[in-house]
């Protein structure tokens, strides 16, 4: 069936301000495309990152690209072949799901093998900052059962002993952004241990991450930056313990469940994770987000404004979407 395809970017301001190791984002830049076929739209929203080469203008030229063959019902395995893992196949990826569920009046779960979505417990992310700037983001989240920590290497251990001190029950995530050194990880996960930090993403840079092959891993670490697709797993086997999944790395929840899938097989622990984004972009991936060791989809709590129809954040969880956002 034919459908009209719209492209659009938007952006979305951040509460206060959004620090890694990489930098400081004030706002979140999204793509969102739209299929409407006169009677059903479907919807999906994409997170370009600088990172992987990807901007807002370059996304929006490569789903144009495709434009006559969506328009005259592109289907999702085809999309697959036409373009590559990222953002752009994500977005129209996730907005032929949803134009799939409107047409059929039923929610996704109901008409695929899929688990209907149940609340989870979601991180909530710390940004990079000094140790008494983390400690009082940390006080003000104390509420919250699960921390993520961003970390930018010299200093990380004192980061996290401010934090635990001022959120003595959460759990804690650390994420170093591909910010250390063989140095920083034998001098930092001992001491990140005895604070019980439970899981440390992509310590080493993508493409220098062998060496974690010889090292102890008292905490799991999780691939993020060196995870995109199946094609990486290979890759990964005795050097990462779990894998960080995000829909925007894969291409989609097309390949996202067949990650997990494979993942699982292959004996990697799962996190679902996300780009800065609004709730739009969170929705198809709490579809992963079930039987994962760790979810960190909290991309709406750190914007000051976010989609209508929004997820509900109830505490430290996140409920299903409601069927006017997605799905």
């Amino acid at each position: 069936m034919r459908c009209k395809l719209t492209i659009t970017g938007r952006s979305f301001a951040v509460r206060g301000a959004f620090t890694i190791a990489r930098g400081t984002r004030s706002r979140a830049e999204v793509v969102e495309v739209r299929l409407d076929d006169g009677q059903a739209r479907g919807r999906g929203e994409c997170v370009p990152y600088r990172r992987y080469g990807e901007s807002v203008e370059g996304v929006i030229a490569t789903i144009e690209s495709l434009r006559g063959t969506l328009e005259a019902g592109l289907g999702r395995e085809e999309l697959a072949e036409r373009l590559p893992a990222g953002a752009a196949r994500n977005a129209v990826d996730c907005a032929l799901w949803d134009l799939e569920c409107k047409r059929a009046g039923r929610r996704i779960w109901e008409f695929r093998d899929l688990s209907e979505p149940e609340p989870v417990t979601t991180a909530f992310t710390i940004s990079l900052g000094t140790p008494e700037e983390m400690r009082a983001a940390a006080r003000a989240a104390a509420g919250r059962p699960l921390l993520k920590l961003k970390f930018g290497g010299a200093g990380d251990v004192e980061r996290a002993r401010a934090v635990r001190e001022a959120a003595p029950d959460a759990r804690l995530i650390a994420d170093a952004n591909e910010s250390w050194s063989m140095n920083d990880y034998r001098a930092f996960v001992p001491a990140l241990a005895a604070l019980g930090v439970k899981a440390i993403e992509q310590p080493f840079p993508a493409g220098e991450d062998g060496a974690l092959a010889g090292l102890d891993r008292p905490i799991p670490v999780v691939a993020d930056e060196s995870c995109h697709n199946r094609a990486s797993l290979a890759g990964l086997a005795g050097r990462y313990d779990m894998i960080n999944i995000k829909l925007d790395k894969a291409g989609g929840l097309t390949e996202a469940l067949a990650l997990k899938h494979a993942a699982r097989e292959a004996g990697f622990g799962i996190m679902i994770g996300c780009m800065l984004g609004s709730s739009l972009a969170m929705a198809p991936a709490l579809l992963l987000a079930g039987d994962a060791d760790l979810v960190d989809l909290d991309g709406p709590l750190l914007l000051a404004e976010d989609r209508a129809n929004p997820l509900t954040f109830d505490g430290g969880r996140i409920l299903p979407p409601p069927a006017a956002l997605w799905g």
